[in-house]
């Protein structure tokens, strides 16, 4: 059974010529119509499936659309065409800190991000010390987020999410945020996640990351899939294209 169904995807942004910087030059921009665009395709015509409970690793140089292709899972940006389908609960790590409020405290912003999640309130009451004992944060519950290392919210995003018992966990580079041994836990956590029967799609640069935790990945090139298959295979690929030098 698919639970991710990604079916010629693209999406493009639209890059200005020129920079205008106040409120008089963009009125004058739009009485002359001088506004000019650069069309920028971060996917062209993407299409794929992960099947529930497998991980899946995606790759790629900076720049070659694999942030806007999680964001476009996510749904936080939406495709100019295609199509993507999702069964069940998401959790997503896209941006350090995105949903929380840094004005609230540790406890308030786990209620919130929770609901965000789905779960209702009695069933964070069940997990909450479970989740402030896996990211280690128990005496810092009552302090507000703002006074919060990076790696402290890192830290209690993942352990709200993790007990969330999402179905399908999509990660960006952000889970390489925090200490070794946080870091171990989180790969402990996601391996017993897979071995549950869940779906992950993991983006990131440390490759060994990649090999260790999905058996399949794609390589992606502008936007495009260069290929995809067993993760050796492809991580293969993408280092042979690495020495090649720079895209041209």
């Amino acid at each position: 059974m698919s639970a991710i169904i990604v079916d010629n995807v693209s999406k493009k942004f639209r890059i200005p010529h020129e920079k205008k910087t106040t409120a008089f030059q963009n009125i004058v921009g739009v009485i002359k119509r001088q506004f000019s665009y650069e069309e920028f395709w971060a996917l062209k015509d993407v299409s794929f499936q992960v099947e529930k409970g497998e991980a899946l690793g995606i790759i790629g140089r900076n720049g070659s659309g694999k942030s806007t292709l999680l964001k476009i899972l996510a749904r936080i940006l939406y495709p100019d065409s295609g199509s993507v389908s999702i069964n069940g609960r998401v959790a997503c790590f896209l941006q350090l800190g995105v949903g929380f409020q840094p004005e609230l405290t540790a406890s308030e912003n786990v209620y919130i991000y929770s609901s965000i999640l789905g779960l209702k309130r009695r069933e964070v009451d069940r997990m909450y010390d479970d989740i402030f004992d896996f990211a280690e944060l128990r005496k810092f519950e009552n302090m507000k987020l703002k006074n919060f290392s990076s790696g402290m919210s890192m830290r209690l995003a993942f352990a709200t999410a993790f007990h969330a018992v999402p179905d399908t966990l999509l990660i960006d580079e952000v889970f390489a945020v925090g200490d070794e041994a946080f870091q171990n836990k989180c790969r402990d956590k996601m391996s017993e996640f897979k071995s549950e029967g869940k779906t992950i799609v993991f983006v990131s640069h440390s490759l060994g990351s990649v090999k260790q935790l999905c058996g399949r990945s794609l390589l992606l090139h502008e936007g495009e899939i260069v290929t995809a298959g067993g993760t050796e295979e492809v991580v293969d690929h993408y280092l042979a294209m690495l020495q090649k030098g720079p895209a041209k």
